[in-house]
This record gives structure tokens, sequence and C-alpha cells, in this order.
């Protein structure tokens, strides 16, 4: 039986991957199961990592540092690829707003974690570990330790109160939205955050303002700040597909894809609004003409990515109207400049024959989307890890900080997420296979963490100061969290699962969000949590150097 010793017990490459799929397995296995509801889910494989290192069970400092690195690569950059096109314009409606939240939830941690330092009962360096411990922010504790040995300081304290508070890091964030949630929920104000102002809406008008009369449609583009198209026109009792030549005669109606805010401007220029209900679900599109027909198409041809919707000139070659465009959950309105993505599903409106030669040339073909572009995945990955080696002068700082290997990725993720298509890259994965990726990476990460983590965590805990860290760890992952929560909730008017994610990419805490992504729906709090991550990864990486410069010099 020494061959079985040799696997588990000796370093190698077998044994490293047998181990980190062993602590995998079992912690995802426990994840399952839900006590009143709530599981940790996850987290349990950290927790089986730490218990797998506090036995004595070691790997390949190599390796596991390599196994650690690439899991969470693996997982930013495929949470960049998710949220990316839904980034930026989440960024623009609240993205400044979240960010400023976020680095509340900065600065309320700091001082919290300072004050034991100022009052001298604690070296700063193990405050500056259990900071790093309590935000789950490693690459602020390597910030802060580089700067420690760099100034000739002792910099083991800040290693081992970061290992000893990571943990509780981890769970408080958890723990502070729990608490929270219920009074969060109650407090949400009705449509916070609601994004369907970027969605389509569909509304039919009656033509009866004598200003429009003969008119042609196309004249409706040049209007401020609208995005229609007009997809189908009702005159005389017959249906007709009308074009930027049609003109407007009194009595006539239109069935306009628009976006909600738009609505009442259009009601005033066209004169009336029915009232037809046209956004419910089962609406047999097809029914309201023997001759025209709606049917959806997948654009799966690489040609097609990135192009513009207008200069396929579908409507002057086919016949057809192309009335919305389905992205990653988001219904968009089909103007011309709108960029197509591979991935997308486009509505088109015409005759059967029509659309079978729109179908052909956009593609249609479900079956090319099940194999992820794997040269866009680990290009992108080379350049995430190039982007966040850059250093980055500081003002006043006498050494550049860099993104690391979390933010690089993360940042590189969305780009190519939200502006690959101009360039022809293909971005789209199945959610399928992204959550694949992301779980992988997470569960990587986090075996390898606790396993790091584990050797002599036994032995810290039991020392004196490590309960005073303890408790100011929990201090500092909660008390920033439901302050902040509430703010953002009360007086920001974000929902719950915008909040959650921002707190958890505040706190750079990937089992938060886990937890989060289980209790909520819909992407908001994915894309809230990117658009801090990098924000606060950084901000958090120069304060650790910061604080460490200007007490000791």
């Amino acid at each position: 039986m020494h061959w079985l010793s040799d696997t588990f017990i000796h370093h190698s490459a077998i044994q490293t991957v047998i181990i980190i799929c062993l602590i995998c397995a079992l912690g995802l296995s426990l994840g399952k199961l839900r006590i009143r509801g709530f599981s940790l889910g996850v987290t349990y494989v950290f927790f089986f990592g730490i218990l797998a290192g506090s036995l004595g069970l070691t790997l390949d400092a190599q390796m596991l540092s390599y196994a650690e690195s690439f899991g969470l690569i693996l997982f930013v950059y495929a949470l960049g690829l998710q949220v990316g096109p839904g980034f930026m314009s989440t960024f623009r409606k609240g993205g400044t707003s979240l960010n400023l939240l976020a680095f509340a939830v900065v600065v309320l941690g700091t001082l919290l974690a300072l004050v034991p330092a100022w009052t001298g009962s604690s070296p700063l360096s193990d405050m500056m570990g259990v900071l790093c411990g309590a935000t789950t922010n490693t690459p602020a504790l390597g910030a802060a330790q580089q700067t420690l040995k760099q100034l000739g300081q002792p910099s083991a304290g800040a290693a081992l109160s970061c290992a000893v508070t990571y943990p509780l890091g981890l769970v408080g964030v958890i723990l502070a939205l729990m608490i929270m949630k219920g009074w969060l929920v109650r407090h949400e104000a009705k449509g916070a955050d609601d994004d369907k102002n970027d969605e389509t809406f569909i509304a039919s008008f009656h033509v009866c303002n004598p200003a429009i009369y003969g008119k042609l449609l196309r004249d409706l583009s040049g209007t401020k700040g609208l995005h229609i198209v007009v997809s189908r026109l009702w005159r005389d009792g017959k249906v007709l597909l009308p074009n930027g030549d049609t003109r407007l005669q009194e009595g006539d109606r239109l069935l306009v894809i628009t976006e909600p805010a738009s609505v009442e401007q259009l009601t005033i220029f066209f004169g009336r609004r029915d009232d037809t209900d046209w956004n419910k679900a089962g609406i047999d599109w097809n029914a309201l003409d023997s001759q025209l027909i709606s049917q959806r198409i997948l654009i799966t041809r690489p040609e097609i990515n990135g192009r513009h919707l207008g200069s396929l000139h579908l409507r002057n070659r086919y016949g057809v109207n192309v009335s919305r465009v389905q992205r990653a959950g988001i219904r968009l309105v089909a103007t011309p400049d709108l960029v197509l993505r591979v991935g997308d599903r486009v509505t088109v409106v015409g005759e059967a024959s029509s659309i079978q030669h729109v179908a052909k040339e956009l593609g249609n073909a479900v079956q090319h989307l099940d194999e992820p572009n794997m040269v866009t995945i680990f290009l992108g990955i080379v350049l995430g890890l190039v982007l966040g080696s850059v250093p980055i002068a500081v003002p006043g700082m006498s050494y550049p900080v860099q993104l690391g290997l979390a933010g690089g990725p993360i940042v590189m993720g969305i780009l190519i997420g939200t502006y690959g298509p101009r360039f022809h890259m293909v971005a789209y994965t199945t959610t399928s296979a992204n959550l694949m990726l992301r779980s992988l990476g997470l569960s990587t990460y986090l075996a390898c963490l606790g396993l790091d983590a584990g050797a002599g965590f036994v032995e810290t805990v039991m020392r004196p100061a490590a309960l005073a860290w303890m408790g100011l760890s929990v201090a500092i992952a909660m008390v920033p969290v439901m302050i902040v929560s509430a703010v953002a909730v009360k007086c920001y008017k974000k929902s719950f699962a915008a909040t959650a994610g921002m707190l958890c990419g505040a706190m750079a805490n990937p089992i938060a969000l886990n937890y989060v992504s289980d209790t909520t729906q819909g992407d908001k709090a994915y894309v809230a949590y990117a658009t801090v991550y990098p924000l606060c990864m950084f901000l958090r990486v120069i304060i650790a150097q910061l604080i460490v410069m200007l007490w000791f010099t």
C-alpha cells in the first residue's frame, strides 16, 4: 500500500490535483445542504481546506501558489466577461454612486483597523494584517508587507493576523447581509435600480397630429433623444411593413418599439396612444397578419460580430424590419447604430421567404454557440495579467502600485465583454459555460487558500492576541457593510441585489457574492460587484502602502 500513501502524501503534481479536487468535492457536497433554507455554499471548500492544512496535509509550495493564482484569475476573468455587456450602461446610470458607497466601506473599515494602532494597544503591522484578512484582500497584504520590508520594519505579524482573520472576513460579510436583508428588502424602493428603461417597450399609436400628416417616417430619426423602430402600420384595414419612405396619414396606427422613457414624447408626437398591452407574455405576433410573420434569429456567424445593424441593410435587401434585439436577457431597441454580437437574438418582421434569407445571413445555428471561443479566453487572461502587472505611479509614493492578478483580469474581462465585438473578438460564452468557469476557478482558489492558511492555524488562534484580532476583524467585516447598506437603500434608492453586490465588491469577497447570487435573481449583484471591484482593489492596495509609509516616515 506504499503506492497509496505516496500518492496522497508525497509532493507531486498528482498529489496536488487529487487533494485540491477532494477538498472541492467535499466542500461543494456539504454546500448543497441547507439549514432552514440557508447554506454557506462554496464557503465550505475554504473550511475543508483549513481543516486539511491544520491536520498537517501539505502540498508543493509552487504548485499550491500556481493553483491558487490560476483559480482566482479564472474566476474574476469569467466574471468580467459575463458582466461586460451590461457594465457600461450600469456604470453610466449608477456607477458613480456605487463607487462612492464602496469608497465609504473602504474608509470605515480602514479607520476601524487603525484605532488599536493609534491607541498603542497593537502594532501597526498586526493591524494591517487584520484589515487585509477582514477584507479578504491578499494583494493589499502583499503591498503592505513589501512596504514594511522596504522600510526595515517587521512584517511577520501581518501575515499571521491575516491568516487568522481571513475566514472571519469571508463569513462576516455574509452574516451582515443576512442580518440586514429583511430590513433592506422592506425598505427597498419600488423599482429601485430598475434597468428596464434601457429595455424595449412596445406601444401602438394613432396618428392624429395634423403637424405630421404627410411626413416621412425617417423624419422621426431626427427627433432628439428618440430610439424607435416602427414594426407595423395599420391603414385602411391592411397591415403594412413601413420603411423610412412611408408617409404618415391621418388615422394610421403604428406599432412602435421604443424605450419606456420615450413613450410620453411619442404620444405627444403622434397624437394618441391606444390601450393595447403589447408587452405581456403570450402574444401571437404571427396572428396579426396573414402575410407578415415575426421570428427570432440567433446571430452565430463570426462575420456579423461587431458590425452595426444599419450596415447590413436588411430592410433594403430583404424587405424586413428588425424590431428588437435580445442580449443577455436584456431587450434592446434595434437602432441602426446598435453594434451586434454573436449570441444576440434579433426579432425580424417580414415575409417568410425573406426571413429565411436573413436567418441564413446571420447564422441562426445554435450548435455553433455550444463551443466557447477559447482563443478569446486565453488571450484575454494574458492581456489581463499584463495589465495587472503595469506599475502605476502615484504622486507622493516612492513605489508604484499595480492592479495585480485579480484586478487586471477582471478589468480586461469587462473591456473584452463590452468592446470586444468592435474588434471582432467573439467573447460570447453560454451561461452554463461561464458558470462552470467561475465555479471551477473559485473552488480551486478557496481550496488552495484554505490549505495555505490552515498550516499553523490552530497554534496561532490560541495566542491571546488572536482573540482581539478576530473580534476586530468581525467588526471590520460587518459594521461598514451594515451602515453603508442602510444608506444605499434608504438614501440612494438602490435595490438589495445591487447593494449586496456592491458591498461584496468593496470587500473583495467572492464567497459573499456567491451567497447573494443564490438569494437574488438576475445579474444586478454581479454587475454591481464588477462596477466597484477594480477601484476598491486599487484603493486598498494604495491605502495599505500609504498608511505604512506615513506611519514610519
